[in-house]
């Protein structure tokens, strides 16, 4: 196949339009469309770029060697019953760049592909909000997600997480461990831990409970315990006075959390 057939078709499997190429290659639509049906040839520099776009060497790009190339872009222009694309099948880059990223990346299909952009939308993803199964990104969402300030996913990493193994400064999930506040079915966290099983350096509330402070409705072991069901060496009355004793940073609203506890 010539380079113009290859190249219209290398860009039509990853369902670029041709100002879409063009803009990752510093090039206007008008010139990928003179290439495209033959009436112009790209420089050298632009060969190489193009090349290294595509993951194809140079000779394979301008069809002087069969190969991976001409599988590639002959597959593009065929649609056969039951074949199985194993490589990128969609993919959108926009034109609007923001620090040198493209403001939406999507890129979707099989392999370790990775979307990178602003927004960024794909099985792998780094941006400023990244979505995806494997998710990077200051707002991070998906199967496995680290998320600088959010991130919420299968398994997340984050300033504040949430998902079914949560790991952060603020961790909601069936398991969370969290700096300052643990929230899940179990919970681990040096300041406060809220759930089935809560355990904490400073306050645990929880069907079981173990902390400086330790507030359960079955068992609970720390310093200060109070058990609603046994009754506890400390009573209801006294227990916020206590907590923000020893501890006269403790949240507000986690008043109404223990309240709720005590009265039930």
């Amino acid at each position: 196949m010539s380079f113009a057939q290859n190249l219209m078709a290398l860009r039509k499997q990853r369902g670029w339009s041709q100002e879409e190429l063009g803009s990752q290659i510093g090039v206007t639509r008008q010139t990928v469309s003179k290439w495209e049906v033959g009436q112009s040839t790209p420089e050298l520099e632009k060969l190489v770029e193009l090349s290294r776009l595509f993951g194809l060497s140079i000779d394979r790009l301008v069809g002087l060697e069969e190969g991976e190339g001409a599988s590639l872009a002959q597959s593009a222009l065929e649609k056969v019953p039951g074949r199985r694309n194993c490589g990128v099948f969609y993919e959108y880059i926009s034109p609007v760049k923001v620090f040198n990223l493209p403001l939406i990346h999507i890129r979707w299909g099989f392999g370790p592909r990775l979307a990178k952009g602003i927004i960024a939308i794909g099985n792998c993803a780094v941006g400023v909000v990244a979505i995806g199964g494997c998710a990077l990104g200051v707002i991070s969402l998906g199967g496995v997600c680290l998320g600088l300030l959010l991130a919420l996913g299968g398994v997340s990493f984050g300033l504040a997480a949430l998902g079914g193994l949560a790991v952060g400064g603020f961790a909601v999930g069936g398991c969370a461990v969290g700096q300052w506040l643990a929230v899940g079915g179990g919970a681990l966290s040096n300041y406060l831990a809220i759930g089935g099983g809560a355990i904490s350096k400073g306050l645990a509330i929880g069907g079981s409970a173990q902390g400086h402070i330790a507030v359960a409705r079955e068992s609970a072991l720390g310093t200060y315990t109070f058990v609603r069901d046994l009754g506890g060496t400390v009573s209801g009355t006294e227990l916020w006075p206590l907590i923000k004793r020893e501890f006269p940073h403790m949240w507000d609203w986690v008043k109404n959390v223990i309240l709720w506890m005590v009265a039930m």
